[in-house]
């Protein structure tokens, strides 16, 4: 039936040797006890996971656990004995009565009213699975009431930042002084991403000279690419064309590798996505998230389209500061901004039992592949992935950006299924400036504000946060720029 080997490894998320992908899935034992582990189908019933305490809370036990899209039984083994909790869905199985919950991907809408105020011991009533906002509570948190704030608010909140978007200008996000960089088409590879990792960007827009004017931008996605071709057996990229070839000839040769051609086989061209320095802020943010870009150029030209200028490159980020700055001092400031993050539809977070979502969590260890987390960043459509110990504390991050890397030392023409994440970051802090070394691992807590994880995500360098439990820095969740945006201007 059960095994009895107290095995403590947990999986965090990730790709099995087999190709099943595996979420981590939050799992809660309210009931007490000196000693609590975890078994289910999904390991086979042949390990216990051991539950940790959750600090403020003696009764509370919670593990992270990674399973496979499906349905699912488990069951407690509490001071030896097998419990199941029946404040949870539970039906009769072949081990007796067990706990059951479906784990599978499915569309999920983003309320525009917060729920209302729940007692403690309503929310202790309901910790195995309720809908919309409340699995985001953490037992930690359980002493707390949650903010209510009317859909009024929130509706009138969004109005105000929209009023003020529409009223300023990309003009407005030009430094004083500063640089831009731009690479010419002709650019080996190579030499193109080794720049974007010395300059610390994660992409640059691209000049044609024969052309005169901008066609595009080459970004640490078009490296995941080159990287991905690279691994796969019979690709017709070598490392040496990796050494001599023009951007321009790899942009024609991604063309036919996504099947972006026309009847006749030719590469259908892409016009540049950028904006005017008289585009107003809203509209240059729903370019960037409309077109899932991290950057927009701002390009000055002539009435006839001659001469273009590159002033500056927009961000959302360089958008947020701007928002900021102005409701902070602002005498009637947003009540929203007060609000703490775990009472606000945004981000992605660990999944409790039973939840499910469109939006899949995936952290590694350093021990894992970098193969593995290049097919993650691609796959699950994230730009960052959470490294975490083996008590899913968190230790660094590996993002898109930090692939460029990997091309100043020549580290690809190792094998990649055989480097670990824990490798390649290696390869990274030996690149990277200080500064970037310290913006790396930003994070934040359920209970910070709304304001102040804006002003976090403000700042120059800083893409995202991790969301952590107090003391422990076991991972809960992420905030992106692109979480924030989508809120803000609903």
């Amino acid at each position: 039936m059960f095994a009895s080997d107290m095995n403590p490894a947990r999986f965090s998320g990730g790709v099995t040797p087999t190709g099943v992908v595996l979420f981590p899935i939050q799992f809660t034992w309210p009931h007490g006890g000196r000693s609590v582990f975890l078994s289910g189908s999904f390991n086979g019933w042949a390990e216990l996971v051991p539950m940790s305490q959750v600090e403020g809370c003696p009764n509370v036990f919670q593990a992270v656990y990674a399973v496979p899209h499906g349905s699912h039984e488990y069951k407690f083994f509490v001071d030896g004995e097998w419990r199941h909790d029946e404040r949870q869905p539970h039906k009769n199985g072949e081990y007796g009565i067990v706990n059951t919950f479906d784990a599978r991907p499915m569309l999920m809408e983003v309320p525009d009213v917060i729920p209302q105020v729940q007692s403690r011991s309503d929310i202790m009533n309901n910790m195995e699975v309720d809908n919309g906002l409340m699995n985001r509570i953490s037992a930690v948190a359980l002493n707390q009431a949650m903010p209510r704030i009317s859909e009024e608010d929130v509706q009138a909140s969004r109005h105000r930042i929209s009023l003020y978007l529409t009223g300023h200008t990309a003009y407005e996000l030009l430094p004083e002084s500063g640089k831009v960089v731009a690479l010419d088409v002709a650019l080996p590879v190579k030499q193109a991403f080794h720049i974007l990792s010395e300059q610390g960007i994660p992409l640059a827009p691209l000049w044609d000279f024969h052309k005169e004017k901008f066609v595009g931008v080459v970004s640490a996605s078009d490296f995941i690419l080159i990287l991905r071709e690279l691994l796969k057996h019979g690709s017709n990229l070598t490392e040496e064309e990796l050494e001599t070839h023009s951007i321009a000839a790899w942009k024609q040769e991604k063309a036919y590798m996504t099947g972006q051609v026309d009847g006749h086989g030719r590469p259908i061209p892409k016009d540049l996505i950028y904006a005017s320095p008289c585009d107003n802020l809203k509209d240059v943010a729903l370019k960037i998230l409309q077109n899932g870009v991290a950057i927009v150029p701002v390009i000055h030209s002539s009435e006839d389209g001659s001469h273009p200028q590159l002033l500056h490159l927009a961000s959302l980020a360089g958008i947020l500061k701007c928002i900021c700055r102005y409701f902070k001092h602002c005498p009637n400031s947003l009540t929203i901004l007060q609000l703490p993050i775990y009472a606000i539809p945004l981000g992605t977070w660990v999944p409790r039992i039973g939840e499910t979502s469109s939006r899949s969590f995936a952290m590694l260890r350093l021990t894992a592949s970098l193969s593995s987390a290049l097919n993650m960043l691609v796959e699950a459509k994230v730009s960052s992935i959470p490294i975490v110990d083996d008590n899913d504390s968190l230790v660094d991050i590996y993002c898109r950006s930090d692939i460029t890397a990997l091309a100043i030392s020549r580290a690809y023409t190792h094998n990649l299924n055989e480097m670990t994440v824990h490798q390649a970051l290696q390869w990274g802090q030996d690149s990277n400036p200080p500064y970037e070394r310290t913006q790396r691992c930003q994070m934040c807590l359920r209970t910070d504000t709304l304001l102040k994880v804006m002003e976090q995500l403000s700042n120059p360098g800083v893409r995202r946060l991790v969301i952590v439990e107090a003391g422990s820095n076991r991972v809960e969740g992420i905030i992106s720029l692109t979480d924030i945006f989508r809120f803000l201007l609903g």
